[in-house]
């Protein structure tokens, strides 16, 4: 399996990587009114886990590409990827204008972890599905607790 791979920058997946970060930089400088997602909560060990696997799957999703990929292309996989950016940034919309119930902060969850999810699928990436996988079932268990 391992034989596939080979370290190759993917500017795609820095690319969904960077747009995914766009929001989370603005409310990083800009608070939301209602901001529930600046509470503290008790589950440091668990929040150092959930980074260390984005860690993990944004290196895999930007570095190593399996060569049986071949070269990007639109397809309904990209297409549905996209459409997971529109929904998170949506989302973020939502959240500034002050609802913060658990329907846009579950919007603030899956979508761009169903973004990553499908960026490694389509690109054949097994090697950063997994972690993408755990962290999708991370953060999704972290965000249910707000």
């Amino acid at each position: 399996m391992l034989k596939n791979y080979h370290l190759h920058f993917e500017f795609w997946g820095l690319a969904l990587f960077l747009a995914m970060m766009i929001p989370t930089l603005i409310w990083s400088v800009i608070p939301a009114p209602n901001d529930i997602l600046r509470t503290e909560d008790a589950a440091g060990a668990f929040d150092m886990a959930v980074s260390l696997l984005r860690i993990w799957m944004i290196a895999a999703l930007c570095i190593l590409r399996n060569r049986k990929a071949g070269e990007p292309r639109l397809n309904a996989l990209t297409i549905a990827a996209a459409a997971c950016c529109l929904l998170y940034f949506t989302g973020w919309i939502f959240y500034y204008i002050g609802a913060a119930g658990p329907t846009v902060i579950l919007g603030l969850t899956l979508p761009p972890c169903l973004a990553f999810l499908l960026f490694a699928i389509d690109r054949k990436n097994g090697i950063a599905l997994l972690p993408a996988l755990a962290f999708t079932a991370c953060h999704l268990f972290s965000s249910l607790q707000k």
